[in-house]
């Protein structure tokens, strides 16, 4: 599958819209840098001991895009991720030796969906349900967050990538 990735609006967008149009830009962007590649290759570690790699951050994502669209807006109470556990907290990263890359894409690719109607008609200043640190926030906060959070990944995948095969780009 290509990813298509499509610029935000330069002037003629509401608020509401230019966040959406950004989160789904760096959405699409993790898409691109781990596509065309292997299951063997998106499980590759970055540098010891870092448990850093493309499939995780995927899985890492995924359980992010839960936590704050099902979890703080919503109000949705989970105890166990998607991928982590109790006892291994960090097993989006960690658990990524015998992932299967179809299914974890799948997984982000539905919470991206599930995300995208827990927010739909909302206004930005809707308080989510659930606190996050002791602190209310609002749907605009957690998108920007949102954007923060796959800009700040997607510079690692950039890095990752380019291990990988060489491959840079934007």
């Amino acid at each position: 599958m290509t990813t298509v990735r499509i610029d935000p609006p330069y002037r003629t967008a509401d608020e509401t819209a230019m966040l959406t149009a950004w989160l789904d830009f760096h959405r699409a962007t993790l898409a691109l840098k781990t596509e065309g590649l292997t299951p063997e290759q998106l499980r590759e570690r970055s540098v010891p001991p870092s448990a850093l790699s493309l499939a995780g951050l995927v899985r890492h994502m995924a359980e992010v895009e839960r936590a704050w669209f099902q979890g703080v807006l919503q109000g949705g109470e989970f105890e166990e991720g998607l991928f982590w556990t109790k006892e291994d907290r960090d097993g989006d990263f960690n658990g990524v030796d015998t992932a299967d890359a179809e299914a974890d894409f799948a997984t982000w690719q539905a919470q991206i969906e599930l995300a995208r109607k827990a927010a739909e008609g909302l206004p930005l200043e809707t308080v989510g349900k659930r606190l996050r640190h002791g602190h209310e926030v609002t749907l605009r906060w957690i998108l920007v967050h949102m954007i923060e959070e796959y800009a700040r990944h997607n510079g690692h995948a950039d890095l990752l990538r380019e291990r990988i095969d060489g491959s840079t780009g934007e």
